[in-house]
C-alpha cells in the first residue's frame, strides 16, 4: 500500500513517520514543491 503525504513541513513528515511507525510496510512518498524539507518530526 502507498500512502502519499502532500507538503514536507512539520506536519506532514510527522504524518509519515507515523504512518510508517505503524505499518513498516508502507512504501511512504512525501510530495514538497521547494527543495526544503522539514527533519523535525
Amino acid at each position: 500500500m502507498k500512502f502519499i503525504v502532500i507538503g514536507g513541513d512539520a506536519a506532514g513528515m510527522s504524518a509519515a513517520s507515523r504512518a510508517k511507525r505503524q505499518d513498516a510496510s508502507l512504501e511512504v512518498i512525501v510530495l514538497e514543491q521547494s527543495q526544503t524539507v522539514s527533519y523535525s518530526a
